[in-house]
């Protein structure tokens, strides 16, 4: 697993111990991040079930300028601060050791918004259309913000979801890839 493009380029990372954790291959991250861009300029980025930070840590080497990395297993948080490390410029990351649904709550409290928010919950335990909803009703979307979610094949989409524009659906085996961009009506 490796940083694919951008400042931290070649950057080998450390896997999560144990099989609590899915990373992304890195294959399939190639396509996601060409798939939204490729690079940025500047904004901030949100990784929720980090796992070991590789996406995250792959926006800050595309161009973001911070991302915020959330997961609620030690042994995540622990390779994450590893990961984040090798970068040797951790002050572009913050860690949170916490529930997706709280971190949601709190960032929706202190006002905070984003660019970009990647995530890749477990297969087992989506919740995805709720967080999509909740990230549209909690204003966390900077006007023209875009989504990416990794998603087992058993998700099923609506047509359409509320808030988004759907940019892009895309699978790889097992797994399938949705893009969403903030749709114009809901930038206040």
């Amino acid at each position: 697993m490796r940083v694919i493009s951008g400042a931290f380029r070649g950057l080998r990372l450390t896997a999560v111990a144990g099989n609590q954790t899915r990373p992304t291959a890195d294959k399939v991250k190639e396509s996601m991040f060409n798939m939204l861009g490729p690079y940025f300029d500047g904004g901030q980025a949100l990784d929720l079930y980090a796992g070991t930070g590789a996406l995250g840590i792959e926006a800050v080497s595309r161009g973001m300028v911070h991302a915020t990395l959330v997961d609620r297993q030690y042994a995540a948080i622990k390779t994450i601060k590893t990961n984040l490390a090798l970068t040797k410029q951790p002050e572009h990351f913050t860690v949170l050791k916490q529930p997706v649904n709280k971190a949601i709550r709190q960032f929706a409290e202190a006002g905070q918004q984003f660019d970009l928010i990647m995530m890749d919950p477990p297969y087992a335990q989506q919740q995805v259309l709720a967080q999509l909803a909740a990230f549209i009703s909690t204003n966390l979307l900077r006007p023209g913000a875009r989504v990416l979610v990794e998603t087992g094949m058993d998700v099923t989409y609506p047509d359409e979801i509320p808030g988004y524009i759907k940019l892009r659906r895309q699978t790889y085996g097992v797994a399938q890839v949705l893009i969403l961009e903030r749709s114009e009506e809901n930038n206040d």
